[in-house]
């Protein structure tokens, strides 16, 4: 078994490794890690993982690197928080047959390094640089805890309906940007099984891009000042709105937060619309609202909800023409940038030696599955119906068959590996044939003309 066991206290960083797994005794009906060698055994997609891992490079063409798969960390958490970092295999089967006798509680996924991750301290004697991330998919992790500030429906690790579309307008966002802004085609988004959604752009050019790169990526997407999530502030600079945030806001946010977060959270109710007055630089402004809104409080609204109702007269009053004020005016735009947009934990997408959760791994707190999500329709998804453990092995139980050649065909997985095969997969993987044959070829072509001098 390639790799060591280590206890997580390495000077490489991880991303937010859990350390409070419930008890066996206490989990949730809906998870039992004694199912999950069922599932490695029968469900879990360990040759499309491998493909993707591979990026083309087990292929049999001669500018094949075929040391890729082996340089890439895996990193398993087990039952009682043991890790066992710097995981390599030198196969699909060396990966499948690991996983299977190991049953990890979770997967997770770092760089690619200039050398075998299992055998790094062989080259410690080398030099600082021999073992070093060399290359990694550009990953972004939104998580629905940095909302508690603006969410009242739910805290911490919960989440429901009502607060769900702050991750659907972050994945629109997120997506929309990085195929237009940045001319990335093949990314993948994943449902983290819990509390949040993660995002792996996969382009050649974005899994070599230094950290510095990243970091300039990471900022592009950044509005926000300060680090605590109780005291962020919206900082929209300039004359006009970033062509970006411009369009997020209008093809984006502004629809969701009027459609669905002032009504579903009550951001304009009783206890909760001085948030919004504080956010206002006008007393005069302040005041008069306040008033207006004090004074229906006491008369009837009708059928007419009062979280819409007052945000049209807050915007009359903030974007009338007697406002000169650009600040005034952009105060609206800042409300909803502070309520709306998405919430990136910068440091996991800044730095290469990051890990993240494999897709298809079962979150030990839920049972649920972290199948991937089609940024397309994304407002469909329903994390309350996402597979468990439990139901996807009643199903395999019922003995339901289809003439598909894996398991899973059968269960309600299928279409989660259909989707990951047919739109994500299958196009990434032309992709990274079409770019090692082009390379052989110039490298062929470059070697002919250096002789010929």
């Amino acid at each position: 078994m390639p790799g060591e066991e280590e206890i997580g206290r390495d000077d490489m960083i991880i991303d937010q490794l859990q350390s409070d797994f419930t008890p066996i005794n206490a989990l949730p009906d809906e998870f039992n890690p004694n199912y999950l060698k069922l599932y490695y055994g029968k469900l879990f997609p360990h040759a499309d993982l491998f493909r993707w891992m591979s990026y083309g490079t087990d292929g049999k063409h001669t500018g094949c690197d075929q040391s890729f798969f082996g340089r890439r960390e895996f990193s398993f958490t087990l039952d009682n928080d043991i890790y066992l970092r710097f995981q390599s295999f030198n196969s699909a089967s060396d990966m499948e047959n690991a996983i299977k006798e190991k049953c990890p509680f979770k997967i997770d996924i770092g760089a690619v390094y200039s050398v075998d991750p299992a055998k790094r301290h062989a080259y410690a004697q080398a030099g600082d640089n021999v073992f070093t991330p060399v290359e990694r998919e550009l990953v972004f992790d939104i998580d629905m805890t940095d909302y508690d500030d603006v969410r009242y429906c739910c805290s911490g690790a919960d989440v429901c309906l009502d607060c769900w579309p702050l991750m659907t307008i972050a994945i629109k966002v997120l997506d929309t940007s990085l195929r237009d802004d940045f001319g990335f085609n093949h990314i993948l988004w994943v449902f983290s099984g819990r509390r949040g959604v993660h995002c792996w752009v996969c382009d050649a050019k974005a899994r070599r891009l230094n950290n510095e790169q990243r970091a300039a990526v990471a900022d592009y997407f950044r509005v926000y000042k300060g680090n605590e999530n109780s005291h962020r502030k919206v900082s929209l600079m300039g004359q006009a709105l970033h062509p970006f945030l411009a369009r997020s806001y209008t093809n984006v946010l502004k629809d969701f937060f009027e459609r669905k977060l002032l009504s579903s959270q009550q951001l304009l109710s009783e206890e909760r619309y001085e948030k919004i007055l504080d956010m206002i630089p006008d007393e005069g402004i302040t005041s008069d609202l306040r008033g207006k809104w004090q004074d229906n409080r006491r008369s009837s609204m009708g059928k007419e909800d009062i979280n819409i109702f007052r945000w049209d007269q807050l915007k009359h009053l903030l974007q009338s023409g007697k406002q000169k004020a650009p600040g005034l005016r952009r105060c609206v735009e800042e409300i909803v940038f502070s309520y709306a947009y998405p919430r990136i934990d910068m440091e996991v997408s800044k730095h290469m030696n990051h890990l993240l959760k494999a897709p298809f791994c079962v979150h030990p707190k839920t049972g649920r599955v972290c199948v991937p999500i089609d940024p397309d329709r994304c407002e469909e998804f329903d994390p309350t119906t996402v597979p468990t453990l439990s139901k996807l092995l009643g199903e395999i139980n019922m003995g339901l068959r289809t003439e598909g050649d894996n398991e899973w065909d059968a269960t309600s997985l299928g279409q989660s590996v259909r989707y990951f095969r047919s739109s994500f997969l299958q196009p990434l993987l032309k992709s990274c044939k079409e770019e090692i044959e082009s390379s052989y070829i110039a490298k062929k072509a470059q070697s002919r003309n250096s002789l010929s001098w």
